[in-house]
């Protein structure tokens, strides 16, 4: 990873503000001194994804996702630090220095820049022998599958030779060496054959980022070799969890959701149908990765799996991934063809886009699948069909949201609704969804609740400490960067009143200072706590002095528990901070 100072970090960041960056994602309003629009990172219906800029800093309150610009661009385009920085140093006009950067980062990134070369010539050279005589057959089988010249191109559709070691010895005249070759993916050895081809006598299909850069290759056997599909293994650009085909299309779509399919020809046949919002993953089952990728761009995900039995227990093991992460899911029916692929050579796009307004509530689709499973006309069957819909009823946690499933579930199935809500609320309470209040037994709910208060109060103190930076004066009397129990909340708390002392308080810049991206989130939510309003100034007057009272009173029991007995100056300090915090309980702390 290359290097950057923390002022060069600093100087591209405040020259890209934040509001105007979010802006070209997302349609922010101002209310006040904040703007606030729809959350790119959850799906929601309310704005609660708000953009400071006077923090210069985002911060959700449905999901917690925050942090500063760069962390926006790496949450949002899927880049890493590296890349969001040369992103905005690109729009601020800032030329990054190519030398700062440790001869093992160097290496590391040279390393990825050559693979990412040699994929690049493989998809050239692939693209180029579809186009003459060696690539007839898989040219004839493209043909045969109504793709258009146009959407090869477009594809980067190729043909790799019927010879073994092909490629390895085009690759090899161009200077690769053996090492970089098998870091590649493209080129096997073995004693025996020595370099020869991964993909042979086969039609390519190149696997692209959301960059458009080569990182792997699909193929397909021409004849009966097997295995008949084969993708590039794992590699230093290639994580097959992290990246979806045709994603680099799809994400630039304006259609309200992505389309999923299983296989790549029928995003191909998709996308020359008009339907630019069309992926697939790669060779792989769809994983939570996948999930989380697609959320980036849309909040609406269409299954468009085959219509046989695989394809169904395909659609059943994503639903459950696409709602973890937050997205809606619906299923699409094409039957009686088996893929989106036969459904439009046979019916056409508009017949396809009916299906897609058609698609089926992806719950409801769950169901519709159990019911197979049950002999609906026997009382014994469908009393247990009955009790297997009350229990995934009663998964749903929100009230209203499990009401309206009981409501369409008891009207499609003829199912009593007073009955199929009393026997959802009886799995719901032994599941412990709608679990009855417990009574207190012993200190641990209240402990917890004690604890997670405290967190809230030390939030609270640095929030209003950026909000209103007057406070500081009064807040520093009896608050050092010590009393933050919560070790990202000290570090915090450190910059933040190193910041006050050079009368140079910058939130944004804080956020750069935590590599880690979980860390970023975490510092956004330190400083976004939620403020209630208050009225009057003896009400901000008395919050603010309970708020410091709580925050030294937790210090002071922190410190205790685990000081020394002859740590003298730790039991000095304590004592002090004690008689401190009696006088503090008695004074009147004032807000000019």
């Amino acid at each position: 990873m290359p290097y950057y100072s923390d002022e060069l970090i600093e100087e591209v960041r405040s020259r890209n503000d934040i509001v105007d960056v979010i802006s070209g994602y997302v349609r922010l309003k101002k209310k006040g001194s904040t703007y606030f629009g729809l959350c790119p990172f959850h799906n929601e219906k309310t704005g609660s994804f708000s953009v400071s800029p006077d923090k210069q800093m985002y911060y959700c309150f449905g999901c917690g996702a925050g942090g500063n610009v760069f962390t926006f661009l790496m949450e949002y385009e899927n880049f890493t630090f590296p890349e969001a920085m040369e992103a905005l140093a690109e729009r601020a006009g800032i030329t990054l220095p190519k030398q700062e950067m440790s001869k093992e980062a160097k290496q590391e990134s040279d390393k990825r820049s050559m693979l990412l070369e040699i994929n690049r010539e493989a998809g050239k050279y692939y693209y180029m022998l579809l186009r003459n005589e060696r690539g007839k057959l898989a040219l004839d089988y493209f043909r045969k599958r109504e793709l258009t010249d146009a959407t090869m191109q477009k594809f980067g559709l190729g043909y790799s030779d019927k010879y073994s070691d092909d490629l390895y010895r085009y690759l090899k005249s161009k200077g690769y060496s053996d090492e970089l070759l098998k870091e590649s993916g493209l080129i096997s050895f073995d004693e025996k054959r020595g370099g020869h081809d991964k993909f042979w006598n086969r039609a390519m299909f190149p696997i692209m980022d959301i960059h458009n850069k080569v990182i792997g290759f699909g193929g397909r056997v021409m004849g009966d070799g097997e295995p008949k599909y084969l993708n590039s293994p794992e590699t230093k650009i290639f994580d097959k969890s992290r990246n979806l085909y045709a994603l680099n299309f799809a994400r630039l779509t304006k259609k309200p959701q992505i389309l999923l399919c299983e296989g790549y020809m029928d995003v191909i046949a998709l996308h020359q149908a008009g339907f630019d919002n069309a992926v697939a993953s790669l060779g792989t089952a769809f994983t939570s990765g996948h999930a989380s990728l697609l959320k980036r761009y849309t909040k609406e995900v269409y299954l468009t799996f085959d219509s046989d039995g695989a394809g169904i227990k395909a659609a059943l093991r994503a639903i459950p991934i696409l709602k973890e992460v937050g997205l809606s899911a619906k299923v699409i029916n094409m039957k009686p063809y088996k893929d989106p692929d036969e459904f439009i050579k046979a019916l056409g796009a508009e017949e396809y886009q009916k299906r897609i307004d058609q698609a089926e509530n992806s719950f409801m689709f769950e169901i519709r699948i159990l019911e197979q499973d049950y002999d609906m006309k026997d009382p014994q069957g469908k009393t247990a069909f009955q009790h297997e819909v009350a229990k995934k009823l009663s998964q749903f946690s929100e009230e209203l949201e499990r009401n309206n499933y009981i409501e369409a579930v008891a009207q499609k199935y003829h199912m009593g609704y007073e009955n199929l809500r009393k026997l959802v609320n009886h799995y719901g309470i032994q599941d412990g969804i709608k679990r009855e209040p417990l009574r207190k037994k012993t200190g641990i709910h209240e402990n917890k609740k004690k604890e997670d208060g405290m967190k809230q109060s030390q939030k609270l103190l640095l929030t209003w400490l950026i909000e209103d930076k007057s406070l500081f004066e009064i807040v520093r009397k009896y608050i050092s960067p010590e009393d933050f129990t919560e070790s990202i909340y000290k570090k915090a708390a450190e910059i933040l009143f190193a910041q006050f002392m050079e009368g140079n308080v910058n939130p944004g810049q804080i956020v750069s200072m935590f590599p880690n991206e979980e860390e970023q989130r975490e510092i956004a939510e330190l400083f976004n706590a939620k403020i209630h309003e208050i009225e009057t100034r003896q009400d901000w007057e008395k919050a603010l002095k309970e708020t410091i009272v709580r925050v030294k009173q937790n210090s002071i029991a922190a410190r205790s528990s685990g000081l020394d007995p002859t740590d003298m100056a730790g039991l000095q300090k304590l004592v002090a901070d004690k008689k401190q915090l009696e006088s503090l309980e008695k004074l009147h702390i004032s807000i000019n």
